[in-house]
């Protein structure tokens, strides 16, 4: 009986240590991809358009996508949400400034932008491997699908835009700011 339970433990062994070697390996390389936001970016777009194309040639999976499109409508928000919302939280220090005279508090987002670039880059990895199974070609009417879908994002951006204006906070940012100090002062008095 131990010869059965060892062959079963032998063959486990070099699955885990595959798995794991694999696992360090991809970490390795998300580490890597970190300090180049374009470069993962645009790895995504050519992701996205795959998955596109590949919906388009097979004309089907709308469903799919729609999903994919509420998920990543969700990843959105959060992206663009502060971490501490002011409406839900009580006043504890980490709220954002609403006032002039309020102390200068940096945005947090509820989701960081790695975190965002990762999740939409699964979900359109899982969205294409969900093509290649025809249990999930449920027929719909896709237009009006994409009408609903885009109603969605509408109303719920102008909330997330209303959002941002009561509670003056962007979510983005271009770099560091850069002061400009007072104009050097000209000498109105020249000697001719």
């Amino acid at each position: 009986m131990e010869g059965v339970a060892s062959d079963a433990g032998s063959a486990v062994a070099p699955l885990a240590k595959w798995r794991d070697e694999f696992a360090r390996t991809f970490q390795y390389y998300l580490d890597r991809s970190t300090p180049n936001p374009v470069h993962r970016w645009l790895g995504t777009l050519a992701v996205a358009a795959i998955y596109v194309l590949r919906v388009y040639l097979v004309q089907g999976f709308y469903i799919v996508s729609y999903g994919l499109g509420i998920y990543i409508l969700n990843l959105l928000i959060g992206f663009l949400s502060p971490k501490v919302d002011p409406e839900l939280e009580a006043l504890d220090g980490a709220a954002l400034p609403t006032r002039g005279s309020d102390e200068f508090k940096p945005f947090i987002r509820r989701l960081p932008e790695f975190k965002f670039w990762y999740s939409i880059t699964k979900a359109f990895c899982v969205a294409f491997l969900m093509t290649f199974f025809s249990v999930f070609d449920v027929p719909v009417f896709w237009p009006i699908l994409l009408c609903y879908w885009i109603v969605l994002f509408v109303l719920t951006m102008k909330r997330q835009i209303m959002h941002m204006i009561k509670y003056k906070y962007v979510p983005f940012s271009i770099g560091k700011q850069r002061y400009v100090g007072k104009p050097a002062a000209s000498s109105s008095g020249s000697a001719d």
